[in-house]
């Protein structure tokens, strides 16, 4: 029994070890020790500290009260009701004050060991070189010392508060409180204790109201079109801030009165001092200043409010990196036209003011998915990322569409132990598309792709242990081999790279127009003859090792499987991975950092790594608005992975200080300083000394890949609908309030993502890779205004804002008009509509708006289509607008010629009139003899057809009804053929999936 009992002791403490010590381990692993280090010994200094000083303080006074108890407690009822309570608690007094005083502490040292990130901001603050508008202070003393003022102030009250009580409990116990005898109610020992402990409580209240004082420049209230203001306003300043001196005074009275009563065992003079403090905090606090604001701001509220105003735009602005903001006119005063004079030039400045980005990475992942997900456990994110690469033929970077083909091993063929963590244990490879450019069959042009990979990325190595979608664990390296990848058996490898190269060609001719033919069948839909197995074994430095049992043991207890204990698959240099995707991972070993929700991949000097944008905020600077973070990035795109990731959602500061990496095969971790003078990161690096690596440690080929952060860029977009104006009284109207547009066809309050894109704007000699916005005037849908940062990390402009205005006078249209033009134009619904017939669906774009020239807009936007028999989107046409003029084309090129009347070369467009039904030749080309039409084409004719067995049905000529019918049902399957994928067998019923693993 005994044995049993110690063993049961032990796998108790085991397990309670277990958790402890397997966070060690992946620490280690990391090569963050440090972080973890700091954490826990922080952790357990604060809990000591306030453990003991509650639990002293309050064992102290009961035993004060206790040593002061009468000598006879009287022989009223209530007194001998007691005496059975003292007599029960008398063996046992010392055990009773313990478990009292060790309980108490506790409480409080728990809640003091999660203040650790206000602990180590206060040891380490690191100066702003700012000073707030109304108390000359340095922000830092708002940002790191204030906060750690008021937990002190807390712990104050609560061990004030706490002992009081228990004093009271213990005179009451032991007769030196009488609340029904005769005589006195209380010993002059009671009231001498009773009294010092409450005058420490006004004490500490005449400290709150000092500090409440500067707390006033962090204040949040309603204000007019100011949602979130903060920071003193005229009644603030003139009212609530001489009241809390005036208070604080008074507070400091009263507690001398109380502190008095050890000489003076009377209690009339302190309490008729609390008693003027409550009357003072009312009067004073309360009434005094609604007065004010009735009295004297009301009726002059513009005049009297623009100096706090003014100091709440320029904190604002500087607190969230928008001051520096340009803002320009753009637009004439007339609407856009195209005319003879103009189109030659509009058509050519096209190519030079944007890289036209057809490639939707909202839309286009499952065509990503079909085309080159090569075996049904992979998987590429829904939303995939923009980046740059440099081009094939050397003429800069392109903008690229990048996607990681992911392990999900939900999508396994057979679910169990061995496939879910040791066989399918890593994704493979990434791909990558040409942002710009669409081949003629609607699919996407890849610039990388198969399995293994091969195209324009070079060697690199492709095995994803980590990533966004892996959130599983493995053990990785030991006797139970992983499953690499499946290949065909159609030759080497070697040969196999050249069987894409010759893919990549006839996809290239038909990106130039020319239909690849039809025995031509893209690579990756080709089914193998027969498929071999390649096996691996992880050799990264990622992972903990379960080279004993103990850790197997503590491992089985966190992860909850027991088979980690005993499986035969674990043995020599098996590891277990674990904490897999980016953010996790970052959050981990920077629990400091706010994340950006939308990690992105990108191959760098041989390897995939993961880079996440990392934000230093802080609630504490003055007269900031104040932001909640999680609602103001949120656009259409938001989802459940595309979520900041926030250590305090509401602030009203914020920095992108670090760049973070994550390698995508051994998991390590670099945290990059990116901002070197940015205040709250100096202190995060004083309190984890060696975390972050120096910025000039950033090779070349990984600055290629850094970008301005999207979360930031919609927090300052957010912002800048009500702060991009320079004037109190404007603000203070709200006129010129802007919104940021809705998403067309979105539910109300889904607003339109940001856009990354490679424009010109206005002034600039070349096209530069930036994120884009608009915005509309409030309760409009018209432009007011368009907005591009500078997002190449290369750039000496990186982070340079531009605004440009657009006239107040015009009402050039906004994305949400334009859209609803497009939807309104009789010719361009009419075969939309026809394009959405049987089981076809269109899916829109990015809405691109793309400013042109000095003074006009171009909007574009892809329509994809899913087919009947497609279950991916390809792109069939595109919208453009400029101005009143609409396109509606199968490609770009085609939509910009109709749109200006000319092409490129300078040949005029001429437009083509409707085809004649009794023209059998109707429709062709001339040495086009199959009779191809686009599908566009083919929708006229068909809903050609449908008007004429109407106008045949209602006339009564069944004969021409008869024929309309054979037209329709031809063309029909005309249509379906031209929107049905490349290589996808009719009769087969094979919905265009890649051949299944079996």
């Amino acid at each position: 029994m005994i044995t049993a009992a110690i063993l049961a002791g032990l796998a108790i403490l085991f397990a309670m070890f277990a958790g402890f010590w397997t966070d060690l381990l992946w620490y280690q692993s990391v090569d963050y020790t440090r972080v973890f280090t700091t954490q826990l010994f922080t952790r357990i200094g604060l809990f000591a500290v306030f453990a003991v000083l509650m639990a002293v303080a309050v064992g102290f006074n009961i035993w004060l009260a206790h040593r002061m108890r009468p000598p006879l407690s009287g022989m009223s009822p209530e007194q001998q009701n007691l005496d059975r309570y003292r007599m029960s608690i008398a063996p046992y007094k010392k055990w009773v004050l313990i478990a009292v005083s060790v309980l108490v502490g506790l409480v409080a040292g728990g809640s003091a060991a999660g203040q650790w990130r206000t602990w180590l901001t206060w040891v380490n603050g690191t100066s702003f070189g700012v000073t707030d508008a109304q108390f000359g202070r340095d922000v830092s003393f708002f940002a790191f010392d204030l906060p750690f003022y008021r937990f002190l102030l807390g712990i104050g009250f609560a061990l004030v508060v706490v002992s009081l009580i228990a004093a009271a409990v213990t005179h009451y116990l032991y007769g030196g409180i009488k609340a029904s005898s005769p005589g006195n109610r209380i010993t002059g020992g009671a009231t001498g204790h009773l009294s010092v402990l409450l005058g420490l409580f006004v004490s500490l209240k005449a400290v709150a109201y000092w500090f409440d004082r500067y707390g006033l420049a962090l204040k949040s209230s309603d204000f007019r079109n100011a949602d979130g203001w903060t920071g003193l306003r005229y009644v603030d300043a003139n009212a609530y801030l001489p009241a809390k001196t005036i208070l604080t005074i008074i507070a400091i009275i009263c507690a001398v009165l109380f502190f008095a009563t050890l000489w003076r065992r009377m209690w009339q003079l302190p309490v008729i001092g609390l008693g003027l403090m409550v009357l003072s905090a009312i009067l004073i606090g309360g009434v005094y200043p609604a007065l004010v604001q009735q009295f004297q701001v009301r009726p002059n509220q513009q005049a009297v409010e623009t100096p706090y105003i003014e100091k709440h735009l320029a904190a604002t602005k500087e607190a969230y990196g928008i001051d520096n903001a340009e803002k320009e006119s753009f637009g004439r005063q007339e609407a856009a036209a195209v005319t003879d004079e103009n189109r030659q030039e509009l058509r050519n400045s096209v190519s030079e003011a944007a890289s036209i980005r057809l490639v939707d990475p909202n839309v286009i992942s499952p065509a990503f998915q079909q085309l080159q997900q090569i075996r049904g456990y992979y998987q590429f994110a829904s939303t995939l990322d923009v980046d740059r690469y440099p081009s094939a033929d050397g003429q800069g970077d392109q903008d690229t569409v990048i996607g990681v083909r992911e392990i999900n091993i939900e999508r396994l063929p057979d679910r169990n132990w061995i496939n879910d963590h040791f066989r399918y244990t890593h994704g493979f490879g990434v791909v990558a598309a040409k942002g710009d450019e669409i081949l003629g069959n609607g699919t996407p042009s890849f610039t990388e792709k198969e399995l293994p990979p091969v195209g324009d990325l070079g060697e690199y190595e492709p095995r994803i242990y980590f990533g966004e979608a892996t959130n599983h664990w493995s053990i990785v390296g030991g006797p139970q081999p992983e499953l690499d990848y499946i290949r065909g058996d159609s030759g080497t490898d070697e040969e196999a790279a050249d069987e894409a190269a010759d893919g990549d060609a006839a996809e290239g001719d038909a990106a130039e127009g020319e239909e690849p033919a039809e025995s031509e069948e893209p690579a990756e839909e080709a089914p193998a003859s027969s498929s071999e197995e390649q096996d691996y074994s992880y050799t990264g430095e990622g992972g903990v090792g379960l080279n004993n049992y103990f850790r197997r043991a503590a491992y089985a207890l966190t992860m909850g499987e027991p088979q980690i204990l005993y499986s035969g698959a674990i043995g020599e240099g098996s590891k277990i991975l674990y904490k897999r995707t980016p953010q996790e991972r970052v959050e981990a070993v920077a629990p400091w950092l706010s994340l950006d929700g939308d990690p992105y991949p990108a191959v760098v000097d041989g390897r995939v790594l993961w880079i996440v944008d990392a934000y230093t905020t802080s609630n504490g600077y003055p007269y900031s608005s104040r932001t909640v973070l999680d609602q103001a990035t949120e656009t259409a795109l938001t989802d459940a992975q595309r979520q900041v990731l926030a250590q305090q959602n509401q602030i009203n500061y914020m920095r992108n200080s670090v760049k973070a990496t994550v390698d995508a095969y051994s998991g390590e971790v670099v945290l990059y300083e990116w901002e070197e003078d940015e205040p709250v990161l100096q202190t995060w690096k004083k309190a984890f000394p060696g975390t972050v690596t120096p910025k000039d440690e950033i090779s070349d080929e990984l600055l290629a890949h850094l970008r301005y952060p999207q979360d930031l860029f919609n927090v300052q977009r957010d912002l800048l609908q009500r702060y991009h104006v320079d004037s109190a009284s404007l603000f203070f109207a709200g006129g010129e309030r802007w919104v940021v547009p809705q998403m067309p066809g979105e539910s109300a309050g889904t607003v339109v993502p940001s856009y990354y894109l490679s424009i010109r704007m206005p002034d600039q000699d070349q096209r530069s890779f930036s994120l884009t916005t608009t915005f509309n005037p409030r309760d409009r849908e018209t432009l007011a205004a368009y907005m591009a940062v500078e997002a190449d990390a290369r750039s000496d402009d990186y982070g340079r804002m531009r605004i440009l205005t657009l006239p107040n006078n015009t009402t050039t249209p906004g994305p949400q008009q334009v859209q609803s033009r497009w939807n309104a134009e009789p010719d361009i619904a009419q075969q939309i509509n026809l394009l959405t017939r049987g089981d076809s669906q269109v899916d829109y774009g990015n809405l691109l708006t793309i400013p042109l020239g000095e003074d006009d807009l171009l909007y574009v936007e892809p329509l994809y289509v899913r087919g009947a028999g497609a279950n991916y989107p390809r792109m069939q046409m595109v919208l453009a607008s400029y101005g009143d003029e609409l396109a509606f084309e199968p490609t770009l090129g085609e939509a910009l010629d109709v749109l200006f009347g000319v092409t490129e070369s300078g040949d005029e467009v001429e437009s083509t009139p409707p085809p004649d039904p009794d023209d059998p030749d109707a429709g062709q080309d001339e040495g086009d003899t199959d009779g191809s039409e686009s599908p566009a084409e083919l929708a006229a004719d068909l809903s050609d057809a449908i008007e004429e067995a109407e106008q045949a049905f209602a006339e009564g000529d069944w004969a021409g009804f008869g024929e309309a019918q054979d037209r329709i049902k031809e063309l029909s399957r005309q249509l379906d053929e031209a929107l049905r994928p490349e290589g996808s067998d009719e009769d087969s019923g094979d919905s265009g999936d890649t051949p299944s693993d079996e």
